[in-house]
């Protein structure tokens, strides 16, 4: 278990979350064996490490504490969060540090398109923090970003994990306009969880954005997906299936949460193998395209190949 003070950054100055120092600790139950992984410590993700270091990068990977950064970064596979390492949300589950963000840099979309070239990316993930501050919510950035990569990297695909641009009007169109090859905003948790896991969201706000994705450009294929052990109840995660689907979701990725600090969210159970499998089958049969459902799936684990499924399994059911 980590602390709350900000380990990630150079020079901390202020703990990572404010807004919850003062809170009282969340307890979570001890992991089971099957949440498990190996700690990073391969030449791959030393590589990795310092591509993203020397081009001044930011990864969700780092900030999020991702259970997966030393398989992901052994295969030089990272995600790179843009606009900066600070989120004007305050989610009850997320790592990512808190506060008012710095100006947006104007270089950092070369920067990422350079990282790409450099780890040799046949897909590249790009995701971002909340940017409430921006008129925008970032939606230019994100298109640069992706326009940039294109120029320097044609024969990558790219997939983007977006904030829900509320409020932001235009900022979708932007980014579809870019074109990406998936597009992907994540409903977190169930509609009963929002008001004390996701506050800062509205959970019919994300389902019409993945909505308006596939109304504007339908080839561009959309992505979602949920924790899972933050106090749920089966039939309620159905539910979001359904709902997903009724938005014209391709692909749907369910993991099990894990509480970064004693400060977030506890842990309310941990999922088994078993109960995950269960839900992959189910969401097969609700007709997305692509499903990953396991302890550890997070929605950029295995990117790459799951894109080259997704566009197997279109090309098989458009026959």
């Amino acid at each position: 278990m980590v602390v709350i003070l900000d380990t990630v950054s150079a020079n901390p100055v202020r703990p990572r979350h404010p807004e919850k120092a003062n809170r009282p600790d969340a307890l979570s139950p001890p992991k089971p064996d099957w949440i498990r992984v190996r700690a990073p410590n391969t030449r791959g993700y030393a590589d990795t490490r310092r591509i993203v270091k020397e081009n001044g990068l930011v990864t969700v990977c780092e900030e999020a504490g991702c259970p997966n950064i030393g398989e992901c970064w052994d295969k030089k596979h990272a995600t790179f969060m843009i606009m900066g390492d600070t989120c004007t949300r305050a989610c009850a589950f997320c790592n990512v540090k808190t506060g008012m963000p710095g100006a947006l840099e104007s270089s950092e979309p070369e920067y990422v398109a350079e990282a790409t070239r450099k780890l040799g990316l046949a897909h590249v993930v790009v995701t971002s923090v909340d940017r409430d501050d921006l008129d925008d919510g970032g939606a230019e950035h994100f298109a640069q970003t992706i326009r940039a990569i294109r120029e320097r990297c044609p024969a990558t695909t790219i997939e983007i994990l977006t904030p829900d641009f509320l409020r932001k009007q235009g900022a979708l169109e932007k980014v579809v306009a870019a074109k990406p090859d998936v597009f992907n905003h994540n409903l977190e948790t169930v509609p009963s969880r929002y008001l004390t896991v996701r506050p800062g969201a509205r959970y019919f706000h994300s389902i019409r954005l993945l909505q308006r994705v596939k109304e504007i450009d339908p080839a561009i294929f959309t992505k979602s997906g949920i924790m899972v052990g933050l106090g749920e109840e089966r039939h309620e995660v159905l539910q979001v299936m359904d709902d997903l689907r009724s938005a014209d979701v391709d692909f749907l990725t369910i993991g099990q949460y894990l509480q970064p600090t004693r400060k977030h969210h506890a842990v309310m159970r941990y999922v088994t193998p078993e109960e995950f499998s269960s839900y992959e089958t189910v969401a097969y049969t609700k007709g997305f395209l692509m499903v990953s459902a396991s302890p550890l799936t997070r929605s950029s684990h295995h990117a790459g190949e799951d894109f080259a499924k997704l566009q197997a399994a279109r090309a098989t059911s458009s026959r």
